[in-house]
């Protein structure tokens, strides 16, 4: 009767650990949120839509050089004591529409973009690159002002070759912009 009694007196303590232990468990929850901006759009002014870095002249190149034309319209640097540099320079305007008070990133679709000559005589070079392009957002981020809406122009540098063809050079850049 003794040893029955120590069973069941173990049999009850095993079991009161075990209830122990499932009134242990606990549980939270946190929120869940999602938030959805408005749709951000990104626009080029069709009446300021040209990334014009003028005319050049090969005033004896023997090497490539680079011509720039800032975000704000004006010539980075002098010309290239080896081109003759004239004409208007302009760069093209962008609107950003969204969602007031948010940051957006503004990015270029390619690094460099090559401009082509329509028809460039035999022996002569029927393409020029754009690099290095600016914008003139500081570090090419802007928070939309109240109304959603921001501007910003685009600069870049041109690669001039000493054999380029006689004539009109063209091509694109295109940005994208996202929400930070």
């Amino acid at each position: 009767m003794k040893f029955t009694k120590i069973a069941a007196t173990g049999a009850a303590l095993v079991s009161l650990a075990v209830a122990g232990q499932a009134q242990a468990a606990t549980q939270a929850s946190a929120d869940v949120r999602a938030e959805v901006l408005s749709a951000l759009s990104v626009t080029v002014d069709a009446t300021d839509n040209v990334l014009n870095f003028g005319t050049v002249a090969d005033g004896g190149l023997t090497a490539d050089v680079d011509v720039i034309v800032n975000a704000d319209g004006t010539r980075g640097s002098t010309c290239p004591a080896t081109l003759i540099c004239g004409g208007t320079l302009a760069t093209p305007t962008f609107t950003i529409a969204g969602l007031a008070g948010r940051s957006v990133q503004v990015t270029f679709q390619n690094a460099t973009e090559t401009l082509s000559h329509a028809a460039p005589p035999a022996g002569t070079d029927g393409t020029m690159t754009v690099k290095d392009f600016t914008t003139s957002l500081t570090g090419n981020a802007a928070t939309l002002p109240a109304g959603g809406t921001q501007d910003f122009t685009v600069g870049g540098t041109l690669t001039v070759g000493p054999n380029q063809a006689e004539g009109t050079y063209s091509g694109t850049v295109t940005v994208n912009v996202a929400y930070n």
